[in-house]
């Protein structure tokens, strides 16, 4: 997962704020006739993808076109999950011009001619003729982009792109425009604590998660599962999460309606 994490005892927005959010708060109509009307704000520049062979080599494989599946991700991409908000990583060409980096240093799926700096939470862009991505969170910068560009890590900030969930499935080629839609998608916050307290705020009475789905919903490495039981009993969220296994006698929830919208169906399927 493209992630490195810290500050962890710091305090956040999400202590002061935990009532449950509401996830239809602006959710896309994708049946409605103007859905995928917008103002075009760029182009796709390029398109890659991850496969697990690929990413051990530290390599990504260039395609002049991907298909992109609703709820889902890109096909034959790692990274696709039903269940994950970074399905897919959007970078912008002028981050690569301020900091001079090399082809593909940033890793991501689809580059753009768009800054994506200020690309905010719950937007969503159209790619091409069809398909519709749901902006959620900017990317963390890692100690990975500092093998490929030395010192790059600590002084990239939002520059590093911003991911994304497929909303609408369809092929997107290299050149394709890019649309901004004026329908929102659910917001979420670039603090992963702050994620966690979204998704906690869903989990259903009677029901739990586990902490690796947890850390699956909220876009957090697996590894980091270790800090979730003391930031739950921050919160004082601690009885909606469990270790894996624990509680047996109570109802697991999975994510179902978490990433719900009229465009984005119910999270699917099981931890990996």
């Amino acid at each position: 997962m493209r992630r490195c994490f810290h500050d962890f005892d710091k305090p956040f927005r999400g202590e002061a704020s935990m009532a449950r959010h509401d996830p239809g708060a602006g959710a896309p109509n994708a049946d409605t006739a103007d859905f995928l009307a917008g103002p075009t704000i760029g182009n796709v520049l390029a398109l890659t993808l991850h496969s697990s062979a690929s990413t051990a080599s530290g390599q990504v494989l260039a395609v002049p076109a991907v298909q992109t599946l609703a709820r889902y991700g890109l096909e034959g991409d790692r990274h696709a999950d039903p269940c994950s908000p970074r399905q897919v990583l959007l970078a912008g060409a002028p981050a690569y011009a301020r900091h001079g980096l090399a082809r593909h240093t940033l890793r991501e799926n689809v580059l753009l001619d768009v800054d994506t700096t200020d690309l905010p939470s719950g937007a969503l862009l159209r790619l091409g003729d069809m398909a519709v991505v749901g902006l959620t969170f900017h990317c963390e910068a890692c100690r990975y982009l500092d093998s490929r560009h030395p010192g790059i890590a600590g002084v990239i900030g939002r520059d590093r792109g911003v991911l994304a969930r497929v909303v609408r499935g369809g092929v997107v080629r290299v050149g394709d425009p890019v649309v901004r839609l004026a329908a929102r998608a659910l917001a979420w916050s670039d603090d992963w604590r702050e994620r966690v307290v979204q998704v906690l705020a869903q989990v259903p009475l009677g029901m739990v998660v586990e902490y690796r789905q947890l850390a699956r919903l909220a876009g957090v490495q697996a590894v980091y599962c270790r800090a979730l039981p003391a930031l739950a009993r921050r919160l004082g969220m601690a009885e909606r999460a469990v270790a894996q296994g624990a509680s047996a006698g109570l109802l697991r929830w999975m994510g179902d309606t978490l990433f719900d919208s009229a465009a984005d169906a119910p999270c699917a399927g099981t931890a990996s």
